[in-house]
Order: C-alpha cells, then structure tokens, then sequence
C-alpha cells in the first residue's frame, strides 16, 4: 500500500454489431457482439476513506445527475466485492467524475465498475492480472470484463466472453445523445415482443464487419454496423428515427443506436466530417447534446497516483 489513491480513466463503448439470439428458459438472451472502446471517459478516484464508514462514494460531472451513491450503484457493487473477496478494508472513498451518458447505452456504469476493480488492484498492490480482473468483473456485468480490456473486442454468451479482435486504424466518432435514457431491460422486452412468432437463429459476427476492422477501412465499417435492438429501441423511442435519418442526410458512413440505446454513434470519414455532422446534430433540435469522439482507446487504466 504505496500510495493514497488512486485515478483510473475507463472509456465508453459502441457495439459496432449486436447479434441478439433467441429468448433461453432462464430469461436471458445470447448474444454476440463487437465493442470498440471510444474516447469518451469517466474517471473514478478511490482513496483510503478516513473516518472508517465504509465505502463512500460521491459523483460529479455534466451526466452525473441522478446517479445513486448506494449499493445499487455497479461500483459500489463492484468495491464490495472485491473488498470481500481479497479481505481488504471497506474504508473507501470512491469519487466519479462522469462524462459517459447515463443509461445511454455506452455501459457508462459498466465502465465505472470497471474502474474500481482495477483502481483497488492498484491501490493495494494485489497484482492481479487482466485476466483475473475480467472473471471478477464478469460477476458483476455483462459489460463490465469489456471496460477493462478495451480497443476493439469480441462478446460472446451475454456478452461477458471477451476475446480481443484483430483491427487496424482509428475511427472518428460522432455521438448523438438523448435527453433521457432508455431501460436496458424494456429494450430487450421490446425486442422480444417485435420478434414473436419469429425464428431466431444463434448470432454470430458478421465476415464483412471482421473485414472491415482488418482492413481498417472506415466505409466498409460503416456499412457493416448493425445492432439487433435498434427497432426495439426505436419502437420505444421514435425520435431515434429522425436522428438516424440526420446522421445520413448529412454524410455520415453509418449510423447506429449503441447497445440497448438511446446514444446513436455515427461513424464519420474525417475530422472534417466529424465537425460537419457535429453542427447540423446540435442545430437539428433532434438530440439533447452531441459529442464527437474516436476508437479504439484502452481500457481501464490508472492515470494517476496520489
């Protein structure tokens, strides 16, 4: 225990394709699923809490508002476990300066649990590996083994099966977020619903989107992006409709809700692009905010020592 604390930045995520199977008797659905982590960040101090009340945590930042500080938080969840499983001392102070949208489909609370399951690592020398760090945080998340490995990356199962994936280039990003976030669960409900009295067959990653990321190429990449919830998403949310439609009247090479939604990441050629498609989103009065960014980035790491 060298240090006092600890800063550690943990990034968004888009699916760049979201293949959701059949509803399973135990009320999940396989899927599988390419993330690509974006320089989009939250960044989550933990120090030696100092009037042993256990774990505190505290929030801060422009998407911040309405986040729990209790145990219903993923990070809380995730300082308790790692407490309990390596039998260290819960007089913690946790402090989350957000960036990544709430609820928005960018496993913004994925992300911060991520965080400290590396940031306790780090803050008390236990010198596990990223492997051993991914099997923890699959206890906690579907999501969560992803924001700490990072770059661009298979899910499999429920999305917690992360298997690196082999790309090369770096795309540029242009987010268009929601004034209000979607539920994850009614998304899935809502896919459910849409996709009664279909067959559905076991998802699987897609050749031409595997060859887009080999080849680095940002056109075919976008062509390829498909993600099983956005009709669901859009059924719940019809505005995403027009957002799309914005995003490709104005020169994007593809456009997708991420994840259960309601962010929509647009994939764009060039800087250039990205600053054009920036403007006509902010001055369309479809989206409550936008923000330009680009992947693949590393997953949780510690920034900073204290």
């Amino acid at each position: 225990m060298s240090t006092k604390g600890v800063v550690v930045r943990v990034p968004a995520k888009v699916n760049l394709q979201l293949s959701v199977g059949p509803l399973d008797p135990d009320g999940f659905h396989e899927v599988t699923t390419v993330f690509q982590a974006i320089s989009l960040f939250d960044d989550v101090t933990i120090r030696y809490g100092r009037d042993e009340s256990g774990i505190v945590l505290t929030l801060s930042g422009s998407t911040s508002q309405g986040v729990p500080v209790d145990s219903s938080n993923l990070a809380y969840k995730a300082a308790e476990v790692m407490c309990k499983k390596y039998k260290l001392s819960d007089d913690l102070e946790i402090h989350i300066k957000k960036e990544i949208p709430v609820a928005g489909g960018m496993a913004g609370g994925s992300a911060d649990a991520a965080g400290v399951i590396v940031g306790i690592d780090a803050l008390f020398d236990l010198g596990l590996s990223r492997d051993e760090m991914e099997k923890i945080a699959a206890t906690l998340g579907s999501d969560v083994p992803f924001s700490i490995s990072g770059g661009t990356a298979i899910g499999r199962g429920h999305g917690d099966q992360i298997t690196p994936a082999l790309g090369r280039g770096n795309f540029q990003w242009v987010l268009a977020l929601a004034g209000q976030g979607l539920s994850t669960p009614a998304v899935y409900q809502e896919c459910d619903r849409l996709r009664e009295g279909l067959t559905i067959s076991k998802p699987q990653i897609s050749d031409a989107m595997m060859q887009a990321l080999r080849a680095g190429d940002p056109i075919a990449l976008g062509d390829a992006l498909s993600n099983d919830l956005q009709a669901a998403a859009c059924s719940l949310r019809p505005a995403l409709r027009l957002v799309l439609d914005v995003g490709r009247d104005y020169g994007a090479l593809g456009g997708i809700v991420s994840g259960s939604g309601p962010t929509v990441a647009f994939l764009v050629e060039d800087e250039e692009k990205s600053l054009d498609l920036t403007v006509a989103l902010s001055s369309s009065g479809v989206v409550a905010g936008v923000v330009r960014a680009s992947g693949p980035v590393h997953g949780a790491r510690v920034v900073e020592t204290l």
